[in-house]
């Protein structure tokens, strides 16, 4: 039998007059942006403490805040093309390295948008190619000629347009144009010499060996941010972790690459884990000035390319100047 209508005229029942209760708005995930725009900054990462449970979920991914299973496959790939080149010919490396530097340059350029920063990328990649190949060919020279050009021309195409911003466009042109690829023309000077295949293998493995060190010691024994405004994840005691392993990484590979004095790599890996820790740091300032977590997402569980390169275009100025001053000779 129907009961009494509702004043709308559909049967009166305790279901159809439940509150509604309206859903929840999901946020945009990664995928809604291109690969090589920024990932907007999430604040929840600093520390997953407090969250729901289904953002606790996603910590098991790592502790980093990482998928590591994509972190490692990616790496471990990345890997093999890189030592595949070293050694079919070294040559082969460049194109590798320009490749991965455009990339880069490419996204530090949709970065500095979020600052209102209209930085030229033509004249910067040009010259990142006669940055590399200056390097290769005429040496340090050559890399820091290559780089004033480019400097110039960042100026000059600047200079036809309107006034207004002007100095802010020109000085992130430049920015890009030495951030990566001038302190990369220090890992293409460290290819150049008849044992550049070694040199280049002792900047990447003692490089990988800060990452490593930092990350597990980190993990295990971190208590003690180093610069928690800047990268609460980082700790002195991931530090640490980075300096011992660095050294005994420098110490094996220069011994094993270059036949050097073991304590060359002493020196050679303090230095290592010093300059990798400044380029995380200074990674990390820069994507939080400008409001994001990474440059891209085109590397699965590593974020964009530079990402990947903040500590090896620092060090790789390092390890050239000490394998210049205190490796010129053997033993």
């Amino acid at each position: 039998m129907m009961t009494t209508d509702s004043p709308s005229g559909s049967p009166s029942d305790p279901v159809d007059r439940a509150p509604v209760v309206p859903g929840r708005e999901e946020p945009a995930v990664d995928g809604a942006h291109g690969p090589l725009d920024p990932v907007p900054y999430d604040p929840r990462l600093d520390d997953l403490a407090g969250l729901p449970a289904e953002a606790v979920i996603e910590k098991k991914q790592s502790r980093a805040g990482r998928n590591l299973p994509a972190a490692i496959g990616v790496g471990v790939g990345l890997g093999i093309l890189i030592v595949g080149t070293l050694l079919i010919r070294k040559e082969s490396f460049l194109p590798l390295v320009a490749v991965a530097v455009a990339v880069g340059m490419w996204e530090l350029r949709a970065a500095l948008r979020h600052a209102a920063v209209r930085a030229p990328l033509v004249a910067p990649v040009v010259g990142m190619v006669g940055m590399l190949w200056a390097a290769y060919v005429q040496g340090p020279a050559g890399l820091v000629v290559a780089w004033a050009l480019t400097c110039l021309a960042v100026v000059l195409w600047r200079g036809t347009g309107q006034l207004d911003g002007a100095g802010r466009d020109v000085m992130g042109g430049i920015f890009i144009a030495t951030y990566p690829p001038f302190l990369v023309g220090f890992a293409v000077l460290l290819l150049a010499p008849v044992d550049g295949v070694g040199r280049v293998f002792v900047f990447l493995i003692t490089t990988v060996c800060s990452d490593v060190g930092g990350y597990a010691s980190g993990v295990l024994f971190g208590k003690h941010p180093m610069a928690p405004t800047i990268s609460p994840k980082k700790s002195w005691e991931g530090f640490a972790g980075s300096v011992l392993l660095c050294i005994v990484g420098g110490s094996l590979t220069v011994h094993f690459f270059l036949d050097h004095a073991w304590w060359i790599g002493i020196a050679l890996g303090i230095g290592v884990a010093m300059a990798a820790t400044v380029g995380d740091l200074m990674e990390s300032l820069i994507k939080r000035d400008l409001g994001i977590k990474d440059m891209s997402h085109i590397l699965p569980g590593h974020g964009g390319v530079m990402d990947r390169l903040d500590s090896l275009v620092v060090v790789a100025p390092i390890v050239w100047a000490v394998l210049t001053l205190l490796a010129a000779k053997p033993g």
